[in-house]
């Protein structure tokens, strides 16, 4: 079993890299992306190179990731992943954190040198003001490689992560080339609405916040074979 849990994303675009593997709505605001294996893999690598080119991170070190179910949290999780850091769940020191803005004081619960603020803008556009002691992510990732190939070994955490997605993915009846629409509301734990469906190389209708009358249009129209929960 792979020790380090990024390259669940590797394995599940082999085939194609081109078809879309992860697209976002979120009904509160109207907003809807769509990222390609090849386009997701991308700010992934940019990530990565991010965390090991400029800050000198890898295996042995963690990070806080404040951030709700999004797209752009994928990019985050799976390149602190790529990178070998295990991402802490509970608040402590930690060698690099992410949050939005809005959490930007609750990370005062979190050591952390280093601190990128995301705007989880559906374009990717930087915060129009950064919150003191932080980096804006978007403006700082976009000048790194698109690339990222070492994948250092990411340890037992890695290995427990992807035995736990294993599990949910069946748990949650996943099959292999399925298209599946998640409520990320409902089930919030990146376990389920990233892990789970990559490690069985299914791609994901992620949806915040839904609107549950629109949810039969929009599974028929994505094409969705399920939909979860």
């Amino acid at each position: 079993m792979a020790d380090n849990i990024a390259r669940v994303l590797p394995d599940a675009i082999a085939t194609d890299p081109t078809r879309p593997l992860l697209t976002w709505y979120d009904d509160a605001t109207g907003e809807r992306t769509e990222l390609s294996g090849a386009t997701l893999t991308n700010w992934v690598a940019k990530t990565a190179n991010l965390l090991v080119d400029e800050l000198s991170l890898g295996p042995g070190d963690t990070a806080a990731v404040l951030l709700p179910p999004h797209w752009q949290t994928a990019a985050v999780l799976l390149g602190c992943w790529s990178a070998g850091l295990t991402v802490a769940d509970r608040p402590g020191a930690v060698d690099v954190l992410f949050a939005t803005a809005d959490r930007a004081a609750e990370a005062d619960a979190w050591s952390a040198a280093d601190r990128y603020a995301l705007a989880l803008h559906p374009f990717a556009l930087p915060l129009r003001e950064v919150p003191s002691g932080f980096a804006d992510f978007v403006t700082e990732v976009r000048a790194h490689g698109d690339h990222f190939g070492a994948y250092p070994p990411g340890g037992s955490d890695h290995v427990t992560l992807r035995e736990r997605a294993t599990a949910r993915a069946t748990a949650l009846g996943i099959s292999p080339g399925e298209r599946v629409l998640i409520d990320v509301d409902a089930l919030p734990d990146p376990v389920d609405w990233l892990l789970a469906p990559l490690t069985a190389r299914a791609s994901t209708v992620l949806c915040a916040h839904p609107d549950h009358a629109r949810l039969p249009t929009r599974a028929t129209t994505e094409r969705a074979t399920r939909t979860l929960p």
